[in-house]
């Protein structure tokens, strides 16, 4: 149905207009339809507007942290994506993961922890500490490195190619050091496994195992992980193969739980 605005109307509309504020929703429009970054001259070009107009728009997108700037050109980051995620559904996250993680950590006598991407690092949002109390864990708050975590590549790994083309280019600009020219062929292996199983690169003897909780469109909105670390004093522990069975049957209810499609 078309509704079809009277002058009184019309007026009304263009008196509370907010041209700056349309400049700057036109640029993430924009950006989220384009593949490919774009420099303020083609972000001008595309809009029908000089470079000036645009400027001071896209410095404010970039403190913002909408907009990323990597070299000459700008690109779209998950902010908007994360603001339309937050609150309740990562309560409703937290509320049905809870149970489930102390369940997994009851188990397999480890600790596990959830973490979700934010803006090139993770946060981790939830943990349950070894039963036993001896053993590895991460606080609550912490914030992980990426590339260089299983729980990252994870939340790399199951998105789409453009999302996760952005988390990779904001991951490196945090930490460089961590650039590997294989890491597309990881990713296309741990998506295609469902889920990534490896020796820690941070903490010697750690093995880390992370399952992504998935959304209705198969995206990871999170990873849990277990950090896996053996004593060697118990006997009839259980194994690694066991934590990663046990932790895909808990990475798929949890996914279930908040709507996902596993």
């Amino acid at each position: 149905m078309t509704v079809k605005l009277s002058k009184d109307n019309e007026s009304e509309s263009k008196a509370y207009s907010a041209p700056a504020l349309e400049k700057g929703l036109d640029i993430l429009e924009m950006l989220s339809a384009t593949e490919q970054p774009l420099t303020q001259r083609e972000i001008a070009q595309k809009l029908g507007r000089s470079v000036g107009e645009v400027y001071r728009m896209i410095n404010c997108l970039v403190d913002r942290n909408y907009v990323s700037l990597v070299d000459d050109t700008y690109s779209i980051t998950s902010k908007l994506f994360e603001l339309a995620h937050m609150n309740p559904p990562t309560h409703r996250l937290l509320n049905e993961a809870r149970p489930i993680m102390q369940q997994l950590s009851s188990e397999l006598e480890q600790s596990c922890h959830l973490t979700l991407y934010s803006q090139g690092k993770q946060m981790v949002i939830a943990k349950v500490d070894v039963p036993s109390g001896m053993g590895f864990s991460v606080r609550v708050g912490a914030e992980l490195d990426v590339i260089a975590s299983a729980s990252g590549r994870v939340l790399l790994a199951f998105q789409d190619p453009r999302v996760t083309e952005l988390r990779i280019k904001e991951s490196l600009a945090r930490s460089p050091e961590y650039e590997d020219p294989q890491l597309s062929v990881v990713l296309t292996r741990i998506k295609a496994d469902g889920y990534e199983s490896a020796h820690s690169v941070q903490v010697r003897g750690l093995y880390a195992i992370s399952y992504p909780i998935l959304d209705a469109n198969g995206h990871a909105i999170a990873a849990l992980t277990v950090p896996y670390s053996e004593r060697i004093d118990q006997r009839g522990r259980k194994t690694i193969t066991d934590a990663q069975i046990h932790l895909a049957e808990a990475g798929k209810l949890l996914s279930s739980r908040v709507g996902g499609n596993y």
